[in-house]
């Protein structure tokens, strides 16, 4: 063998152990809920360094449960906040497979299946029942709206109205009616009834929109943009016009 030959192969074996744990990505699956339900269950199985991030919309002050069911005791979940990748506010392994709780952050909650590393090194797999639950906001509890930003009579919403809205290509622009829960700060969630009664859940921070519930309604490509004073939404072929007003209030 030529010496540069054999000297590539050498590279090749070394490297071998970093390129298999670069090939280990991360899964992501999205949890949607059956219509009129507030859980599902799901189903899955890892092996060795496999990772599952279960993806779904939440807003602050919902309450959440998860509850993990395995075969092999090595097998966990860790939960993290909107916008996180790395650090979890709960960590399955030292807490248990059972979480219940209310959540602080609107927006797009992870629940991070796993392996412990002794079993992934091991290369064991696990058999699981994921089931996950989101109730209603838990009363007195989760971020504070503004000082002196009531509540609108009889709803849980700090401000109702209407936006323009349109629900396909080519579809005239109508009104759609909305109810808003405000953190501050220009932050909440903007909740839209469609002409056919189902809602949109839509996320803002510091007053950009940043996502929706994706349990609701039919999912579709997210996108934001601004126009002077508006948010302009766009969720696959549906289209909302959300003033600042709205999660500023005034």
């Amino acid at each position: 063998m030529k010496p540069f030959a054999s000297f590539a192969a050498a590279l090749v074996i070394a490297f071998a152990p970093a390129l298999a744990l670069a090939q280990d990505a991360i899964r992501e699956v999205r949890v949607q809920f059956p219509r009129g339900a507030s859980s599902t269950t799901l189903t899955g199985t890892l092996k060795g360094r496999e990772t599952i991030d279960y993806k779904l919309g939440a807003a602050a002050g919902q309450r959440m449960t998860v509850t993990l069911t395995t075969d092999n005791t090595g097998n966990y979940f860790n939960l993290l906040a909107p916008g996180e990748t790395e650090v979890a506010f709960f960590v399955g392994s030292t807490e248990g497979n059972r979480f219940e709780g209310s959540l602080a952050k609107s927006g797009e909650q992870t629940i991070r299946v796993y392996l412990e590393r002794s079993a992934a090194r091991r290369n064991e797999s696990a058999r699981y029942r994921l089931k996950v639950a989101i109730a209603g906001a838990a009363r007195g509890k989760g971020p504070s709206a503004p000082a002196g930003d009531a509540k609108v009579p009889g709803t849980d919403f700090h401000a109702t109205g209407d936006i323009p809205c349109s629900m396909g290509s080519g579809q005239p622009t109508g009104q759609c009616s909305f109810g808003v829960k405000r953190e501050g700060n220009g932050s909440g969630v903007v909740t839209v009834t469609k002409p056919d009664g189902r809602t949109r859940a839509i996320f803002f921070e510091r007053g950009r929109a940043t996502g929706y519930d994706k349990s609701q309604a039919d999912p579709g490509e997210f996108r934001a943009s601004r126009q002077g004073d508006l948010s302009i939404i766009r969720i696959g072929r549906e289209r909302y016009e959300i003033p600042d007003a709205v999660i500023f209030g005034g």
